[in-house]
């Protein structure tokens, strides 16, 4: 079956076909990681060292708190991530990657890169580049300032969009794709 020219020409369907098909490859990358994609989102802020405290990580990434607990403590379970006493706070927790959490941090990044280069497979390397550049300036110069603005966002439209109508995502779920690093925000980048 083929797609109509003028179909193919559109962009709404060209970025929604590409962003299903990352959405897929990242979902098949991230489903070993407890918490999936928000479970990778925890460790590459411990990996950037930007973790800090449950309560800080959970604003950082628009998670509730409640849940991050959770999150954490599965990761922990995992033995992926260690929470200590905050010197400066003791009522705090900080988290830090463990040795088997920065290996597997560092396997899924890996692994993302693979997805990502399937996903863009048609595209020569220098195209890639320009391709994630000029998508960079457009996501910076149509995303809000405030990173996590964008995930609110995201959990408004997921929960009022009508069941079976909607994102394929949950509204439990709105964190952006792996490999969107918070300040960029996403896919790559919140």
């Amino acid at each position: 079956m083929t797609t109509p020219p003028r179909l193919e020409s559109d962009l709404g369907w060209a970025l929604g076909t590409v962003m299903r098909s990352y959405l897929r490859a990242v979902d098949e990358v991230v489903a070993g990681v407890p918490g999936g994609p928000r479970g990778y989102q925890v460790l590459a802020a411990a990996g950037r060292g930007e973790a800090g405290s449950q309560l800080a990580l959970a604003q950082h990434l628009g998670v509730d708190r409640t849940v991050m607990t959770y999150l954490i403590d599965d990761l922990e379970g995992a033995g992926l991530v260690e929470r200590r006493p905050d010197p400066a706070d003791r009522r705090a927790r900080l988290l830090s990657l463990t040795d088997d959490g920065s290996a597997r941090l560092c396997a899924v990044e890996r692994a993302l890169r693979s997805a990502e280069d399937a996903v863009l497979a048609p595209l020569a390397a220098d195209e890639r580049t320009v391709l994630r550049d000029l998508l960079a300036r457009i996501a910076l110069g149509s995303a809000p300032v405030n990173p996590c603005q964008v995930a609110e966002e995201l959990r408004a439209e997921q929960v009022s969009a009508p069941r079976g109508r909607g994102p394929r995502r949950s509204a439990a779920a709105p964190t952006p794709p792996p490999g969107t690093p918070p300040a960029a925000t996403p896919a790559s980048r919140h």
